[in-house]
């Protein structure tokens, strides 16, 4: 079987249902959005623990999130990351493992494609790469991984149950050629109304 057969093969979710299948279920946990999932959360969640100003940084939205968790150790974070994004930190998959943010999830939306970029295939769906694996093999205690929208709803609500960190895959599909990224108002603004959701003066 060809990589490209391989990669249409496989069952994925949508992925705007994928996402809110989490903001349904978020309570005061921060979540720090990059990439695909910055374009779609805000349609989904207007929070003021959303962490939204890592719309195109690649690779760096789990080591920023890593930092959240280790500063708020009594606070839940999530870390809705891109396949692209974790190929460009590879990295932090042990990072984060040594420094036991056990408060920290990590959840790598999969869609096999640079999508803000154009749609083209990353090289992880070409060689078939296991993100799960990785993390496993960096020695996360609870690794998951899904293929479809119903596994994922129900594993959603209980997601923080498990023993941090958490690594998830959620294997989804593309959003398509409508690439929009809202602006939410003045920088200054949004963190001054997350610093107060934080408690921090």
């Amino acid at each position: 079987m060809s990589h490209d057969m391989h990669r249409k093969a496989r069952a994925r979710m949508p992925f705007v249902p994928a996402l809110a299948g989490l903001a349904a279920c978020r309570d005061q946990e921060i979540v720090v959005t990059t990439m695909g999932a910055a374009r779609e959360w805000p349609k989904l969640s207007s929070h003021p623990l959303d962490f939204h100003y890592l719309p195109s940084t690649m690779g760096q939205a789990p080591l920023v999130a890593l930092g959240l968790a280790l500063a708020q150790p009594g606070r839940e974070v999530i870390c809705l990351n891109g396949d692209g994004c974790m190929l460009m930190n590879l990295g932090a998959l042990v990072t984060i493992r040594a420094a036991a943010a056990v408060n920290l999830t990590l959840v790598v939306m999969d869609n096999g494609l640079y999508e803000v970029t154009g749609g083209q295939q990353t090289v992880a769906a070409v060689a078939q790469t296991d993100f799960a694996g990785f993390a496993r093999a960096a020695g996360w205690p609870s690794v998951l991984e899904f293929d479809t929208l119903d596994d994922w709803q129900v594993a959603a609500p209980k997601l923080t149950e498990a023993p941090g960190p958490r690594f998830v895959v959620l294997h989804v599909e593309p959003i398509g050629p409508a690439y929009q990224l809202p602006s939410l108002g003045p920088m200054s603004e949004r963190i001054a109304k997350f610093r107060q959701a934080l408690g921090v003066a």
